[in-house]
């Protein structure tokens, strides 16, 4: 990686060293997508960097130091500070696997606590006892860890995070929210299993359901259920927790009743009839999308009436009617128009 040389000659003589999940992913042969380096001055090598490469600069983190030079289609590269010795700084770190440093500048790794012996045996084992209060956090990203990477937690492991399940709501909503939109279902389950889930507000009463759309928002939807609202989700999640949990489905399978779901819950009304086994009408909602007209028969401006609530009322009217059927033509749904302005 070009900007890791550059990286390596502007700290030369200096104590630098390449850690975290960057040095894992290498041993295990995985794709590297980002890079973090601990050094003495982070902010004075990240725009050291940046200068060298022309590569967009930000503070990573003000509370901590950190800082990230953006690559520009590389990976970019996070400039961390050390704590003290190197072997000072991976005794803070979450777990073993992740507390492997390699020399910037060449030679042997530093392992202090036989992370490498873990990669090998394909275990996920805390560094210490006060991981997780240091950062609850970590109670996820060990759950996350081990279904990503296919490993197993230790036992003293699963003895302190079930522990500590109930601090595993402290962090920031996003940081959870980051966590959690990476586990598979098997990750949702090991939750549950390790005391986790319940203090989240979530349960496995859909979990039935989970495997039946690949998406990480259905899956937190399928998990949290009420409870993804709490995080600091995007207006997009909400609406498609509506459209699940909220929404009733349609009475049956004919044209109306599909026009009236639809409504309100597309796009994603075939995850909501997933979400509540109803497979049997995934069916009639594609015919709908497929026979979808791509004009309306009137427009707000050709309905002669001011400017109200009411035309929005009048639209969707039409637009039943017509999915039902019942009207075709433009001098239908103007007469449709003339009854309803008259009642």
């Amino acid at each position: 990686m070009h900007e890791l040389a550059i990286a390596a000659e502007l700290l030369a003589g200096e104590e630098a060293y390449v850690v975290g999940g960057t040095v894992r992913d290498e041993l295990l042969g995985r794709d590297v997508w980002d890079m973090d380096i601990a050094c003495p001055d982070p902010e004075r090598a990240a725009r050291a960097l940046a200068g060298r490469t022309d590569a967009p600069l930000f503070p990573l983190s003000e509370r901590h130091g950190a800082w990230r030079v953006a690559g520009r289609d590389r990976p970019s590269i996070d400039f961390t500070p050390l704590h003290g010795t190197i072997e000072d700084d991976l005794a803070r770190r979450d777990f073993t696997i992740n507390a492997i440093a390699r020399p910037l500048a060449g030679g042997d790794a530093v392992d202090p606590f036989e992370g490498t012996a873990d990669l090998d045996r394909g275990v996920v084992r805390a560094v210490g006892e006060s991981v997780f209060e240091d950062d609850p956090l970590r109670l996820l990203r060990a759950v996350r860890l081990e279904a990503e990477l296919g490993f197993r937690i230790e036992p003293r492991t699963e003895n302190l995070i079930r522990d500590h399940a109930s601090l595993v709501a402290k962090p920031a909503g996003e940081r959870i929210l980051d966590e959690l939109r990476r586990l598979p279902i098997a990750g949702w389950t090991r939750l549950d299993d390790l005391g986790l889930l319940e203090p989240l507000g979530g349960s496995l009463a859909h979990a039935a359901r989970a495997a039946a759309v690949d998406s990480p928002n259905y899956r937190l939807v399928v998990f949290l259920q009420d409870s993804v609202g709490v995080l600091p989700i995007s207006r997009e999640l909400r609406r498609l927790a509506v459209a699940l949990l909220r929404k009733p489905l349609p009475v049956d399978g004919s044209p109306r009743s599909i026009h009236r779901f639809r409504r309100d819950t597309e796009p994603w009304s075939l995850e909501a009839l997933a979400f509540h086994g109803r497979d049997d009408l995934r069916e009639a909602v594609l015919a709908a999308r497929r026979d979808e007209p791509v004009e309306p028969l009137l427009r707000g401006d050709e309905l002669g009436l001011p400017p109200g609530p009411q035309i929005g009322t009048l639209l969707e009217v039409i637009a039943e009617e017509r999915a039902a059927g019942t009207i075709s033509t433009r001098e239908e749904a103007l007469e449709l128009v003339r009854r309803h302005a008259a009642d």
